[in-house]
This record gives structure tokens, sequence and C-alpha cells, in this order.
């Protein structure tokens, strides 16, 4: 369709071919002048009259103008990915019947190129998570945006912890192209275990087997941040903004997302997408839950106790490394939007994606693939082991734990971080807020694998260790630069085999300021998995390749930002 529009008193001719919606400038002369574009996967809403939603919608009933509504990408100093925003044009036509014409067609493209747009969601509300704005923010911002796409939402405010996840469980879902969480990544562990539960519910396959096969799950999750933490949404949209979120899965954007279950005897414990760590980050966790009342200071402030602390536990981890040709977490890559390593991985974990049969056999054979090959095992005194299944990137470490992590490749990155100097490992945490590398630090180590265990120390390792301790700081000046453990894997990341070789206990270091906060030192850490407190010191996990979908695409290049004219 084409025809002549206008805007306020200039002319432009208009023209809906395809993929592309566009305008153009003419002058007095009819000479075209400036072009403006808007793709059909972009545009939200169609609405007639003058019309405006945000922040506050107005309607100017005019018989003969329209307004398009679209996604317009901005830059922004504060977010690692680009900021989407509603962007608005009204125009205005020579009659009526134009209008309707334009009006008709526009939305008759938007249900034949965008197919897979959500049309019916169920929504969560955390009203406590944060700074308890979650209500607000989603009525003032997302739930407009929803309406002007004609999105219906059933909305339901949660009351008590692990709501959402039994509604997912036990409750009707026909009908529900996805579910919402608003709030942080608390309510989005509900929800993920809720549809995830569903899912291998409905299948029935045992959660409690760590070699089961998971079936992929068919409902997508979408996030508005609301909460303390917003480590999954920042680390797949590149932002903490309510409306990015809200046009991301207005448009039906569709993000696989790795998943790592936990298990402890044989039982399934938790699902984890982002941090499982212990050491300083159980710690830490275990620590700002004493004082939640601070808000998320609590978290600055835990952090800055359990260092002083100055602990190191004793720890045996086994994993099983992934294939070192595929990628590493040494190799400076990033995963953005359209990620070349988790778009191969895809056709690798599903060579036959046509279905979810195909999807289901695919995931046995990745499982299966899993048991075979040579397990590693290192033991010695960590300040913390962790394992992300994601770089865990926030504001305030906007690389994260790991840089190069994938959202979607069917692997997680191993972090083993040895008993080190205080100074030291001081340097390894202030790595994490800045450009320079963390893992070029001689006491961490950084794995890609396909599945880890650990497990405590015996009694008699846990004496022996304590002992190289005391023998350890007589000799602190005298062998500074002396690693107490054998360093069997590659620097820079490739994944060598160190099957029966066990990696000894560097010597530990009592530190220097351990004085500042004397208390017995615990044995035993805990595990942080998602931020939430786990009670079995040992565990199992294993990797499940793009287990869900989100309603995010990955970070977008902040090249790809919008100019002021030309393209929107």
């Amino acid at each position: 369709m084409e025809s002549s529009l206008w805007l306020g008193k200039r002319r432009y001719r208009a023209a809906l071919t395809g993929w592309t919606f566009n305008w153009t400038r003419v002058d007095k002369k009819n000479r075209q002048d400036q072009t403006i574009s808007v793709a059909v996967a972009d545009v939200i809403g169609v609405e007639e009259g003058r019309v405006s939603i945000l922040p506050r919608k107005w309607v100017e009933d005019s018989d003969k103008d329209f307004t398009v509504f679209y996604v317009k990408r901005v830059s922004s100093g504060s977010a690692r990915g680009l900021l989407w925003r509603l962007g608005q044009t009204q125009f205005s036509c020579p009659s009526r019947v134009l209008r309707e014409q334009w009006t008709k067609h526009l939305r008759a493209a938007l249900k034949t190129h965008c197919p897979l747009r959500p049309s019916r969601l169920l929504v969560f509300i955390n009203p406590f998570g944060g700074k308890k704005k979650g209500r607000h923010i989603y009525d003032s911002l997302a739930a407009p945006l929803f309406e002007l796409a004609g999105i219906s939402c059933h909305v339901i405010v949660t009351e008590r912890a692990n709501q959402a996840r039994d509604h997912l469980l036990k409750k009707d879902l026909t009908g529900f192209d996805g579910v919402v969480s608003v709030g942080g990544d608390g309510m989005f562990s509900e929800v993920l275990h809720g549809v995830i539960g569903r899912t291998q519910q409905e299948a029935g396959l045992c959660e409690n087997e760590p070699s089961a096969v998971l079936q992929a799950c068919p409902l997508h999750i979408g996030i508005i941040p609301a909460g303390s933490t917003d480590c999954v949404c920042y680390a797949t949209v590149g932002a903490i903004d309510p409306v990015t979120s809200a046009l991301h899965i207005i448009i039906g954007d569709s993000q696989p997302l790795d998943v790592c279950s936990v298990h402890h005897a044989s039982t399934l414990v938790r699902y984890s997408v982002s941090l499982l760590g212990y050491g300083f980050y159980g710690d830490v966790l275990a620590q700002s839950e004493k004082n939640r009342w601070m808000g998320p200071l609590r978290y600055d402030y835990a952090g800055a106790l359990v260092y002083l602390s100055n602990r190191s536990y004793a720890g045996v981890v086994h994993f099983l490394p992934a294939d070192p040709m595929l990628s590493s977490p040494r190799d400076k890559t990033r995963c953005l939007s359209g990620c070349d390593v988790c778009s191969r991985s895809t056709e690798r974990l599903f060579p036959q994606s046509s279905g979810s049969s195909s999807r289901c056999s695919s995931h046995l054979s990745q499982i299966s693939n899993d048991s075979e090959g040579d397990w590693v095992r290192v033991e010695g005194r960590f300040r913390c082991v962790s394992l992300t299944s994601m770089s865990c990137s926030c504001p305030k470490s906007p690389l994260g734990l790991s840089p190069s992590a994938h959202l979607a490749d069917g692997t997680g990155d191993l972090i083993l971080v040895w008993d080190s100097h205080p100074l030291g490992f001081l340097k390894y945490l202030y790595r994490h807020t800045s450009s320079q590398d963390q893992f070029d630090l001689p006491f961490v180590d950084v794995h890609r694998v396909k599945a880890i265990r650990f497990s405590v120390a015996s009694g008699e390792e846990e004496d022996a260790y304590k002992e190289a301790g005391e023998a350890g700081l007589a000799e602190e000046e005298e062998e500074e630069d002396e690693r107490g453990y054998e360093e069997d894997a590659s620097r820079i990341g490739s994944q060598q085999h160190l099957t029966n070789k066990c990696v000894q206990a560097p010597k530990a270091t009592c530190g220097l300021l351990c004085a500042v906060c004397c208390s017995k030192t615990p044995t035993k850490s805990v595990w942080n998995c998602d931020g939430e407190i786990l009670p079995f010191t040992d565990i199992l996990c294993r990797i499940h390749g793009q287990l869900v979908r989100l309603y995010a695409r990955g970070i977008e290049d902040t090249a790809a930002a919008q100019p002021g004219t030309g393209q929107m």
C-alpha cells in the first residue's frame, strides 16, 4: 500500500512494502527528501486518532488521524546493551476511508509477519521485592504497553513464597503463551522452577534422577525487573529497564537459556541459571540474610565482612570438561544477540529440531554423551568455587564473573579460586568491576564444563591442610612465588585431561586481616544458588542445554543504536 500522508503541515509519501513501513518527506517541488523506515517486526500497535501511551495515556479523537507505535533503540552509558523506547508517529490522512485502509493493512501485516507474538500471558507480581514497587512498575509501565499490543494478561499478585511455583505446577495453563515474572531474581527462580517442573510432570519424567532426559519447556518466560538483584535480566537483555523488557515480550523475542540442575543424594535440590557459588559467595549470602533490614546495601556490607574474615575451605571437585574446540572461557568472545557459538550449539544440541519429540531425543543424546569422557579431579583449599551458566554481568560488574560465558551453548564455566594472600584475593574481586582479566592470576583456574561434583574433604585431610597452613605461614616470606599445588590445566583456557591426578592444596595463608574479625573459622561453607542458600554441601550439577526460552534476544551491540534520522 502507498499514499500521501501528513505529519503536521509536512507531506510524506508512505509505503507499506513486505517487511517494512517507511515514509519519505516530499517538498513543495515534489522532490523526495529524508526517509524513515520501521521494520514491521518492530511495530507495537496501531491506533485510530492522535494517541499517546507513556507516561500516561491520552486520546484526541479524529476521524482522519492514526498513530503508529514502534520500537526505538537508544544507547545508555549505564546499560551494557541498548534501551528500547516506545516511538510513536501521528499521521493525518486526506479522508477517513484512507485512514481505515492504512490501519487495516498495518494490523494485517503484524499478524502475517509476527505470528509468534504472545496473545495471552500469565503475570506474577512480587509486591515485596526490591523497593516494593513491583505492582507500581507493572501498572504504570508494562500494563499500558501490553494493552496497546492487544495482549490479554491474567495477573496474580503473590502473597507468600513459592506461590508462583505452586500455581504453575498445579493450575490449568491452557491458552497461555508465556509467563511473566515481575520482581527480582528470586521471583524469576520461582517461575523457572514452576515452568520446568510442570513440563517434566506432563512429560512423565523424574527430575530427581541426575541423568534424566529433561524436556525443553514450551512456555516462554518474560522478566519485568523490579527486585534487589536483576542479574538474569541484565545478562540476557543488557539493561535493567522495565520498558525495554516489556517491549521484548511484546515483540515475541525468543532467547534459549541453559539451566543447571543441582542434585544431592540422587534428589533434585534446585535449578540454577546464573551463579552457583561455594565459599566467598556462599558466605556473603549467608551473612546478608542476617541483615535484610539494610535492603540492597546488605550485600556490600556482607561482602566486606566476609572478605575481612579471610576464609578458605577444603574441598574435592570433579568436573567433566566440555569440548575445547567449540569454545573456551578465555577466548575473549562475548555472548551478544545472534551469538555464533550459541547458534552452532543449537544445531549440535538439536540436530533435528523440527518438534518437541526431536528436542527430547536430542536431550537424551546430549546426556548420553555427557556420561562419556574423562572426569577431572582437583583437590585443595579454595577461597571460592563457582559454576556460572552465563556471564553473571550486572551494573556493578559489567562484564560479569565469566565474561566469555554463553547463554545457550550447553556448558558452564567452573571457576576455582585457590587459597591465596588476602590482597591477591582483593585484586581478583576488584577486577570484576573493571575490564581487566580476572582469570589472569596465578591462584585462579577456569574450566568450561558440562557437569561437576563437589564434596568436602575428609577430617584427616582437613587436619593436614591446617598443618600445611601453619607451616606455610612461617615460610611465606621466603617462598612467596611458589605454588603449593600441581598446575595441569593451561592458563589460556585449553582443557587438558587430568584423569587420576590430584592437585595438592597450596600453602594456606592465615591472613594479615584475620584479626579484624576474630571468630572461629567454620570448616564448611554453604552454596549460593541464584541467591538461595542450599542446605547441602556435597552436590552434583549438570548443564541442560537450552532447556527454557526467555522473551529476550541477548545483549544487542550498542553500535546498532538508531540515529536520530534515517532507519528506525
